[in-house]
């Protein structure tokens, strides 16, 4: 059977028992790649004393795990899935699989603003004490991504949104944004702008709770929310004239959807700072795996969370001790699966 239909309060979905299954097969996955992760560090530990340190309170790595490694793992998990969502939703209303968060202005913008205030103020982008570090680099991260969406979107808005004017729109905003971002580098001081070389480039390094409930609370929100709008999304993806006649109200359903991406994008970018081709190669994996028309949202964030967890185990290890950003590995990986869409695109 390809479609089971789901109904509750009055609601129906279509539930694919491969999109269920690949989704379970990938949750799996990441709380495995999570464990051989939390592994790792100057206590090393295996899996089983991972697992105990978490149930058990008096263990003696209870404290590691729990309040060093697990926010770490966790944050990375959570940021993917977000990422990933937030992708899914803008290659669905722009119908473009090369479409991603960074067209919505959001990581350019949070990029722009967090330079800004590590190269004006003279603080560090990590790692150090003071109020910027410890809440002002997420607060500026959020505020620059939110403002670059709204940069975005007034200049795509004609009368209604229409998907292809918002990617033309978006990549040449995070075009001077991105050349902003490199001469407030190059002016800046060498010292901070090293540190703060390190929060564009994405890095879990010295993630803490505080990290985790951001990025958690959206989640919690705009899940449900953004699955009660995946009706929307299935419609748009026949062109507004079939749309419109289908009774979609199409620029209110587009700015909503486009609104949840622009959250999830902001929140994950500001606990993590800018991870790169997550948004972008996750919904086309899940895409693929699951044999759907368009980008399943709830497959995506699973992959998402998937990419960005085996990415930081990646991070960890391949170079030990060094320990690289897991926005680098994901871009070295990611930079051929988007030559691989662009030459899908033009066959």
């Amino acid at each position: 059977m390809s479609a089971l239909a789901l109904r509750v309060a009055g609601l129906s979905w279509r539930v694919r028992p491969r999109g269920v299954a690949v989704t379970v097969g990938a949750l799996a996955a990441v709380v495995l790649l999570m464990a051989l992760n939390m592994r790792l560090g100057d206590i090393p530990m295996s899996v089983a004393e991972v697992l105990r340190a978490v149930v058990d309170a008096g263990s003696d790595n209870h404290f590691v795990v729990m309040e060093l490694r697990l926010p770490r793992a966790l944050t990375g998990a959570l940021v993917g899935a977000a990422l990933a969502l937030a992708g899914a939703i803008t290659q669905s209303i722009a119908r473009n699989p090369l479409a991603s968060p960074e067209i919505l202005g959001v990581t350019t913008g949070a990029s722009v603003t967090v330079v800004a205030g590590v190269v004006l103020s003279g603080s560090a982008a990590g790692g150090v004490s003071g109020a910027l570090a410890s809440f002002g680099i997420p607060a500026l991260a959020l505020l620059g991504g939110l403002t670059g969406a709204v940069i975005v979107y007034s200049l795509a808005w004609r009368r209604g949104l229409d998907g292809y004017r918002l990617v033309l729109v978006g990549i040449g905003v995070a075009a001077v944004f991105t050349n902003v971002k490199f001469w407030l580098l190059t002016v800046g001081d060498v010292n901070d702008t090293g540190r703060a070389m390190v929060w564009i480039s994405g890095s879990l390094n010295g993630r803490g709770w505080e990290h985790v409930g951001p990025v958690a609370l959206a989640l919690v929100l705009l899940i449900p929310a953004t699955l009660l709008g995946a009706r929307s999304l299935d419609a748009l993806r026949f062109g507004d004239d079939t749309v419109t006649s289908l009774g979609v109200r199409m620029n209110l359903a587009r700015g909503l959807m486009i609104f949840a991406a622009v959250l999830l994008a902001a929140v994950a970018t500001a606990s993590a700072g800018p991870i790169a081709f997550v948004a972008l190669a996750s919904p086309q994996i899940a895409l693929r795996l699951t044999r759907s028309a368009q980008p399943p949202l709830l497959a995506s964030a699973v992959v998402g969370a998937l990419l960005t967890t085996a990415a930081d185990l990646i991070a960890r290890t391949a170079f030990s001790p060094i320990e690289l950003p897991v926005g680098v590995v994901t871009a070295v990986l990611g930079a051929p699966y988007l030559i691989h869409l662009i030459w899908r695109a033009r066959k």
